[in-house]
């Protein structure tokens, strides 16, 4: 795999004559819309396939897979197009193989919300060893509040990917709820007649366990929450589920707080299976403009959670989103844009902007102005990011990474992910 970042004057066939390959290949690989426009500053990934198979009358993507002993899910994760055709045809070229070694192995999760768009998710199940889908809600009684979830599990099962059902205090307004955080882990009994309405559910819905996200919890419900958390795990886990726990970004353990003080690493990382560090966000909705997951930032996350956690426990969080700020940013007013990574690109060429990198970051991000003169920057991920990010997962010896969120389709995330690790599967 190569990263090729645009430069002034070059075009689709520039670049693939100069990487001996065709442009094809790259608008495919990239799955770019508008290849005759590109951006100064936009990555692009160069992949060369080493096995290449050409489709038969009468294959199907078995008999393809079975031909050339891979698996079917190998080769919808080196050619993630397969998905949007239904049929093979006679000709048409798959890529069994790429060349280059990948780095090592890693789990993959991601979360979603239950109104995404099945197309996307067929598109990107292939990538993913667990699905998380956002969110169960509760009472103070311990009763469950239910969602439209049951094709996504369906789904994800077809795909050999573990659906993990998720719990929250998220109220409906959208805030995560202290207060109730502290009622459920203060009274056994609906703690306890919670725990059992769970169980009925991962079990009716046929799910592989549990995440438990639980944010801004009260620091005196520091050690209830740890309690809360082994007792779910203790139960979950007899019957054959795993818990995952989200927690929030730490550089400390006594780090000041709300979002912080409630969330003890080595406590929950001793009881739970696995959790799921929220590394972004560092840029967000209402603060100053900055990239959502500066490198620098994760950094400082996981050399604090190593030294608390098991790292063979640890995700790190990967933001698959970009934030556009209109300038100037005024504190308690301003207001982000949030939109996919892709459509950041396709914006910057709508206006014509030259895309940078932050070289402290490890981040891209562009200025703009739009159609009524105001002033506008842009904050990103790209192939370089995101292949920065995904490197750590390797040198810290993570368990893998966690996606927020899987809701807009990010072609090249998956290139590079699919060029450095083995995605591992637990069904």
């Amino acid at each position: 795999m190569v990263i090729h970042v645009v430069k002034q004057g070059e075009t689709i066939y520039s670049i693939a004559l100069d990487y001996d390959t065709t442009p094809n290949r790259i608008i495919e690989d990239n799955e770019l819309t508008n290849p005759c426009n590109l951006v100064i500053g936009q990555t692009l990934v160069i992949l060369y396939p080493k096995r290449i198979y050409t489709v038969e009358e009468g294959d199907t993507l078995f008999d393809v897979a079975q031909k050339n002993g891979v698996r079917v899910i190998t080769l919808l994760q080196n050619n993630p197009g397969l998905a949007d055709f239904p049929y093979l045809y006679v000709g048409q070229q798959i890529v069994i193989e790429y060349e280059g070694d990948k780095i090592g192995d890693m789990e993959v999760n991601g979360y979603l919300y239950p109104s995404i768009d099945m197309e996307v998710l067929e598109k990107t199940l292939p990538f993913l060893t667990y699905i998380t889908v956002f969110t169960y809600g509760f009472t103070p009684e311990g009763e469950l509040i239910g969602i439209d979830d049951q094709n996504i599990i369906n789904l994800a099962r077809d795909y050999g990917v573990a659906p993990l059902m998720l719990i929250s205090t998220l109220t409906p307004e959208g805030s995560f709820s202290s207060a109730l955080a502290n009622q459920i882990l203060n009274d056994m009994e609906a703690q306890n007649r919670l725990i059992d309405n769970i169980l009925i559910n991962l079990r009716e819905k046929q799910y592989y366990g549990l995440g438990i996200d639980f944010e801004y919890i009260y620091p005196a419900d520091r050690q209830a929450y740890v309690d809360f958390i082994q007792n779910v795990t203790t139960k979950l886990n007899a019957e054959g589920f795993v818990v995952t726990v989200t927690l929030a970004p730490k550089i400390a353990t006594e780090q000041p707080g709300l979002l912080y003080e409630g969330h003890d690493y080595r406590g929950i990382g001793d009881v739970s299976n696995k959790v799921m560090l929220m590394t972004y966000e560092w840029g967000y909705t209402y603060g100053p403009p900055m990239a959502v997951a500066p490198i620098n930032k994760v950094r400082e996350v996981l050399d604090y959670a190593v030294t608390e956690i098991e790292p063979d426990k640890i995700f790190m969080g990967v933001p698959n989103y970009a934030y556009d700020w209109a300038l100037p940013f005024v504190s308690g007013e301003s207001r982000a844009r949030s939109l996919s990574n892709v459509e950041a690109v396709e914006q910057a060429a709508e206006y014509g902007a030259t895309i940078c990198f932050d070289e402290v970051a490890k981040t891209p991000y562009y200025n703009y102005r739009s159609t009524d003169g105001i002033e506008h920057v842009v904050w990103y991920e790209d192939a370089r990011s995101i292949n920065e990010k995904l490197l750590l997962v390797n040198e810290y010896a993570l368990n893998g990474a966690s996606y927020w969120n899987l809701m807009k389709y990010f072609p090249q995330n998956w290139a590079v992910l699919n060029s450095l690790y083995n995605i591992l599967k637990v069904l």
